[in-house]
């Protein structure tokens, strides 16, 4: 099998259900942020320091291919096509994820600049490009139903890439880069 088709020569692919859209629909935006996500988590895996966080990440990228399927997905076909939501489960292990991170670094009183050491700086990009992904659900969800979980997930996750970040630099017994307003 060829990995090229040519059905998106014409500016249109197809959703998970196989109803075609344009590449410029929302869900079709989102979807590929998704894509972009998992695809900056892989290279935060691969980091210099990473061995203690590479499972929980790989499980991460797993999840977000559900999140991806699911955006892909119209709302009426996913129950049909058997797709595999997220949910409280998920968002509460992100969360504890959080809680752990935060409890072994310094309190937090200033605004952190993205910085330190390259796994952190990696995980500030994934972090960041977290939210462009929340902002992308946020856009679909104004014109096509979206669960209130796939929202609260993809914000703890950019929660987590960031006390993640912060760990990564404590741990390297380097202080949170802060941001200067004097600058």
């Amino acid at each position: 099998m060829k990995l090229y088709t040519t059905t998106g020569d014409d500016g249109h692919t197809s959703l998970v259900d196989g109803s075609r859209v344009s590449k410029d629909d929302s869900r079709v935006a989102a979807a590929g942020n998704v894509d972009a996500l998992n695809s900056l988590l892989g290279w935060c895996r691969a980091a210099p320091g990473a061995d203690g966080l590479a499972p929980m990440i790989e499980l991460i990228q797993n999840e977000l291919f559900h999140l991806g399927a699911e955006l892909a997905t119209p709302t009426e076909s996913r129950e049909i096509l058997r797709i595999a939501l997220l949910g409280a489960e998920q968002i509460h292990r992100l969360e504890n994820w959080i809680d752990e991170a935060t409890a072994a670094v310094p309190p937090l009183i200033h605004f952190v600049l993205p910085g330190g050491v390259e796994l952190a700086c990696r995980l500030h990009i994934a972090r960041t490009s977290c939210r462009v992904l929340e902002r992308a659900v946020v856009t679909m969800a104004n014109t096509f139903q979206t669960r209130s979980e796939v929202l609260v997930y993809i914000n703890r996750l950019g929660d987590l890439l960031f006390a993640w970040a912060r760990q990564a630099n404590h741990e390297a017994n380097l202080p949170d880069p802060i941001w200067d307003q004097k600058k």
